[in-house]
């Protein structure tokens, strides 16, 4: 289930917090066809596992960049085994990645240890906050861009949860938002973890966002990378329909972002995703605000056609996306998904940002709750 290697770091790349990105001669497998010394690209998470240097012995795991995955791309350094990092203390009990070998203990926001514990035990929702939940991890800053295009001091957080990248510290999204001052922080979810705050659920993330980071709205969506088998059931944007479930427990005010494209090679995929509709119109037992973008000409038609369906469980909310392409270009970071950027497929960032734009309205004046977000990287 793992293809082991191991190599020696020939080079230290370009890398960002909590990442260290390096090329690695790979020795070739014992009995192996595969010639040895082919450099790779590997990514070392340095909170886990250390930080190579020049000429250090890696174990590698290349499954990932063996089966050609696109986010997944990169050899991962599971040890350096001549140089251990030394053991780290500190409060904490949740364990994430739970019994596989590289299990990490975190503080979570939500422990008897944490500063937090007593906000979050008597929390008992989140206030009317928007929640805007969106399937794919490179919805993120067109959402953010829709929300700060209405309303630029709304403070956001982003809940990830844990159907793509496990590390937040594998986005290099989430430091630059909250660089910029686009995003108040990130709470990780379930088995992902490296955020500012740690939780068990989405629940639990959804209240620490509200509470903890003092968040006016919050977007819910997977980290980098998605699962999807081509089959109905299963895929990773499923969850969306959950998140939908737990922030109208929790009293928030569900916004579904729409995952759609004009350019995407797959038919389940273009004009609205399968995903969508089937994580909003058949795991989303609650209702929430589906925002549908005014996009003109066929297009347009065939999204609002596709949408129609989801009126019986949900309100659809038609918003315009005049001036949404001057606040998407605006961002400081490049807009892609699926390997795609805004020339390619600008429908997928229009929804995204129409999503945000719906979210701002609905954030009531005053309504803003706890301290401000600690600085802290993933």
């Amino acid at each position: 289930m793992i293809r082991w290697r191991r190599g020696e770091v020939l080079q230290l790349l370009p890398s960002w917090p909590g990442v260290a990105a390096c090329t690695v001669a790979v020795e070739a497998p014992e009995g192996g066809p595969s010639p040895g010394g082919a450099p790779v690209r590997a990514l070392a998470y340095t909170d886990l596992v250390g930080s190579p240097r020049e000429g250090d012995t890696v174990l590698l795991n290349t499954g990932a960049l063996d089966l050609g995955l696109g986010t997944g791309g990169y050899a991962m350094v599971v040890a350096l085994p001549d140089r251990l990092p030394p053991d780290r203390r500190g409060p904490g009990h949740l364990v994430k990645a739970r019994y596989t070998p590289l299990q990490a203990t975190v503080l979570g926001a939500d422990e008897q240890d944490s500063p937090h514990h007593a906000t979050l035990r008597a929390a008992a929702g989140v206030q009317g906050m928007p929640v805007v939940v969106a399937d794919l991890h490179s919805s993120l800053p067109a959402v953010l861009a829709g929300i700060r295009a209405a309303r630029p001091q709304a403070r956001v957080a982003n809940v990830m949860l844990d159907g793509g990248a496990l590390p937040a510290a594998f986005s290099r999204l989430l430091g630059t938002l909250r660089e910029e001052g686009l995003l108040a922080g990130c709470v990780t979810t379930g088995q992902a973890f490296g955020g500012d705050l740690e939780a068990v659920t989405v629940h639990s993330g959804l209240l620490a966002a509200r509470h903890v980071l003092g968040a006016d709205i919050a977007v819910v969506c997977q980290g980098p990378g998605n699962l999807g088998t081509g089959t109905p059931w299963g895929f990773s944007g499923v969850a969306c329909g959950e998140a939908v479930n737990a922030a109208s427990v929790l009293d928030g005010h569900p916004v579904a972002s729409l995952r759609m494209s004009e350019a995407d090679p797959r038919e389940r995929h273009r004009g609205i995703s399968h995903h969508s509709l089937t994580a909003y119109g058949r795991v989303a037992l609650a209702p929430a605000d589906v925002v549908v973008p005014v996009l003109p000409g066929v297009f347009g038609a065939t999204v609002r056609a596709q949408a129609e369906p989801l009126g019986a469980r949900h309100t659809l909310v038609h918003v315009g996306v005049e001036g949404l392409e001057e606040a998407l270009l605006d961002l400081p970071v490049k807009l892609s998904t699926m390997g795609r950027g805004w020339e390619e497929d600008r429908a997928a960032f229009l929804s995204a940002a129409a999503a945000g734009r719906h979210a701002a309205a609905l954030v009531r004046h005053g309504d803003r709750q706890g301290p401000p977000a600690r600085s802290c990287s993933p």
